[in-house]
């Protein structure tokens, strides 16, 4: 520990310009992606590791400080994401793929909240707090998931499933949390002679984010689909999806809506009213952009990462990892029973969709700014009053937290494997050779 702190005490001593942290990170994470590769991980990881070494858990070269100052490339990053997404969401394709899909987004999603909700009520006996748990479970990260699909080029049922669940499951998620939170706000309330006099409007703003989150996506997208259809250049075609991904991110900024459900609506009205020779021209291009972008969010996505929280990992967030995980699996196998998919489908989509981070925390700070204050006093700390919505906040922010720190890691992993036994990786590996 010594050392680790006299490493960052020699970092902060330097003057480090931005651009040459960024620099440093990418070539850095570009090499620490091909070690990976060659152990048979996602190269994510290895960007990953290097945001962790060079983040506060140990130089502290990426700073608290920087990470705001650089947060503007991991909004671009989920655009282009949710746009990718979005691009394989055409409807002859989810046709195919039946009722199975949205019975498989449903099922995983509450099978998850379920799921934890129950373990850890079970755990504490506090509704309050199981509630809140269980609403953090459904939320899920697609950019692991789609990162490990590019990087291997998988093509087939499973890959075309996992593009479906992660666009959709985040307004699941969202809409989920809504409810689940009105609920225990009241309950919080009510400890104290209150009633939630806002409760419907509580619990109805979430779906609200979700109707005006794709009807801005809609009106944005036709626009976009009058201007594209004139370009034949590729490098203009670049130019404009770049553009309207950005100028979605800044009113989803203003309006707070969801970048990622507004920007693959974008992408679904592309592709789904487009000609197929644009489309290809325009994923062509995006895969070039993607691989720098990914390197750039992964190698941040671990400098957010505090390994040293870990060891605070505890009971609770040991019940949330095992509890999530078995309702995600478990959800999405009884969900795909319910329609007709491909049995690589029905065997292995649970184990590629427990990647979790920004959504999930983004969650969790929301409970602690809302919940701050709210119930009955539970203790005194140093004068201050400790509420019951206060210990939940703090609970639910630091075992999120930590929990993401691993289902960053293994989440990609678990991903490649399950497109691995689909036989999906190898088949693209057979089609480009």
């Amino acid at each position: 520990m010594e050392t680790i702190h006299s490493m960052q005490s020699f970092v902060h001593s330097l003057p480090v310009p931005v651009f040459l942290v960024i620099g440093l990170s990418v070539l850095l994470s570009y090499y620490a992606g091909k070690i990976a590769r060659l152990t048979g991980l996602p190269s994510l990881v290895g960007y990953m590791i290097i945001g962790v070494l060079l983040g506060p858990s140990f130089m502290d070269v990426i700073s608290d400080n920087m990470q705001e100052e650089l947060s503007f490339i991991t909004e671009i990053a989920l655009g282009f994401v949710a746009f990718m997404i979005g691009l394989e969401l055409s409807i002859a394709s989810l046709k195919r793929q039946g009722v199975g899909i949205v019975s498989i987004i449903l099922s995983e999603s509450f099978g998850a909240f379920f799921a934890v909700t129950l373990a850890v009520y079970v755990l504490t006996r506090d509704l309050t707090l199981s509630l809140i748990f269980g609403a953090m479970a459904p939320a899920s990260a697609p950019a692991g998931t789609v990162a490990v699909i590019k990087e291997f080029r998988a093509k087939g049922s499973l890959t075309r499933a996992l593009y479906a669940i992660v666009g959709f499951d985040d307004g699941v998620a969202i809409i989920i949390f809504g409810f689940a939170a009105a609920f225990a706000r009241n309950m919080l309330l009510r400890e104290t002679g209150h009633v939630a006099s806002d409760f419907f409007a509580a619990v109805f703003h979430p779906a609200e984010e979700v109707f005006l989150s794709l009807l801005v996506g809609c009106l944005v997208a036709v626009v976009f689909c009058l201007l594209v259809r004139r370009l034949t250049n590729k490098r203009d075609i670049l130019i404009l999806v770049f553009g309207f991904i950005l100028l979605i991110n800044g009113l989803c900024s203003i309006l707070h809506l969801s970048l990622i459900l507004t920007n693959m609506v974008l992408g679904f009205t592309v592709v789904n009213t487009q000609k197929d020779v644009l489309i290809r021209n325009m994923s062509g291009q995006l895969s070039d952009v993607m691989s720098i972008l990914f390197i750039l969010f992964f190698t941040l996505a671990g400098a957010h990462l505090h390994i040293t929280l870990l060891p605070s990992l505890g009971i609770l967030g040991i019940v949330y990892v095992i509890f999530r995980s078995l309702g995600k699996i478990i959800g999405a196998r009884i969900g795909a029973l319910a329609g007709t998919v491909h049995e690589s489908v029905k065997k292995y989509a649970g184990i590629g969709i427990l990647s979790q981070a920004g959504v999930a925390i983004g969650l969790a700070l929301i409970v602690k700014h809302e919940f701050a204050g709210l119930g009955k006093v539970i203790r005194t700390v140093d004068g201050r009053e400790i509420t019951s919505g206060d210990h939940i906040g703090m609970a639910i922010l630091t075992t999120v937290t930590v929990t993401c720190i691993i289902f960053e890691i293994i989440g990609p992993i678990l991903t490649k494997i399950a497109l691995q036994k689909a036989g999906e990786i190898e088949r693209a590996e057979e089609e480009t050779s």
